[in-house]
């Protein structure tokens, strides 16, 4: 005879599945996330080979992770390896740009430029809604552009070098977008951890080759940053981020990614005394507000709709 479950236990199960705990992860997952631009910084490795380590060591740790939760390998469809194989090339695309922009810039603007999928994934989310924004989140939006057009004018007049590194963090930033967009299919099918730690899996021979063909020293002799980037960048940090992105909305999953170029500014202020200009914190107090304006008006997107966590 079938023993229903006990009041206790679904109440454990419902709270923490809850929008609230999701929420709080999210946040615990762009404070950890923050701190990758500065073990970046430490590694004595080439940055793509650093970015390949991230993923090497974190890959095994994240599947015997979700071995132990009760995952066991089965037989995957044809389209969810191409989904797998595309967030792959995607991470592994992101990290390479990111980790060579974060040497030619500062860790604000690395992090703030490198985290533009706080714009780009909540318009993603309108189009797969069908919805138009509206009036107040299109003016979030003008605001947003004009300051990030201020951060990145701000950086060309302080050093031309700088510019390099805001636009290749840029550029991953809309690679880290689809990304998103493809662990959010992933997530709709698949439970958070056996989700990225295939998905980190994926990213490990495009990172090696990438790093091998640029030449990159690879093999450290300091690991400390890299086992911290691997275990606080990656395992808690995006595993946290992938728990949260099956079940809150793009526009909540981008609002958050705000966070990290506050940490990071904080942490660049405290260890390499970056200070920012006027125009800097002009251009991030209009992205501060605009992603606000964005946040208090979700109406038109709700959350993914998602299988079984």
């Amino acid at each position: 005879m079938h023993q229903p479950a006990s009041p206790r236990k679904t109440v454990l199960s419902q709270s923490l599945g809850s929008p609230r705990i999701a929420f709080i992860a999210l946040i615990a997952a762009n404070v950890m996330l923050a701190f990758g631009s500065w073990f970046v910084r430490m590694a004595d490795t080439g940055p793509v080979a650093s970015a390949f380590w991230r993923i090497a060591l974190a890959t095994p740790i994240l599947l015997a992770a979700a071995m132990v939760g009760g995952w066991r390998p089965t037989r995957l469809g044809r389209g969810m390896w191409i989904l797998f194989g595309l967030a792959g090339v995607c991470f592994a695309a992101d990290l390479g740009a990111w980790h060579i922009g974060i040497l030619q810039t500062t860790l604000a603007n690395a992090t703030l430029f490198g985290n533009s999928a706080t714009l780009f994934f909540p318009v993603y989310g309108f189009l797969a809604a069908r919805a138009l924004p509206t009036r107040l989140q299109g003016i979030a939006l003008a605001l947003a552009t004009i300051g990030a057009a201020l951060l990145m004018g701000r950086s060309y007049q302080l050093d031309p070098k700088n510019l390099v590194g805001d636009l290749l963090c840029l550029i991953a930033g809309l690679l880290y977008t689809f990304y998103f967009i493809f662990m959010l299919r992933i997530r709709e099918r698949m439970d958070s951890l056996p989700a990225l730690g295939l998905a980190t899996g994926a990213s490990i021979l495009p990172l090696l080759l990438l790093a091998i063909l640029m030449g990159e020293r690879i093999w450290p002799h300091n690991w400390a940053p890299l086992i911290a980037l691997a275990l606080v960048s990656q395992v808690i940090g995006q595993g946290l981020l992938i728990y949260a992105l099956g079940k809150l909305s793009p526009l909540v999953v981008g609002i958050a990614l705000l966070v990290q170029p506050v940490v990071a500014a904080s942490v660049g202020l405290i260890v390499y005394n970056e200070r920012l200009g006027l125009p800097d914190l002009v251009g991030a107090v209009l992205v501060a507000v605009a992603l606000v304006l964005v946040r208090d008006r979700p109406a038109p997107l709700a959350p993914a709709e998602t299988g079984s966590r």
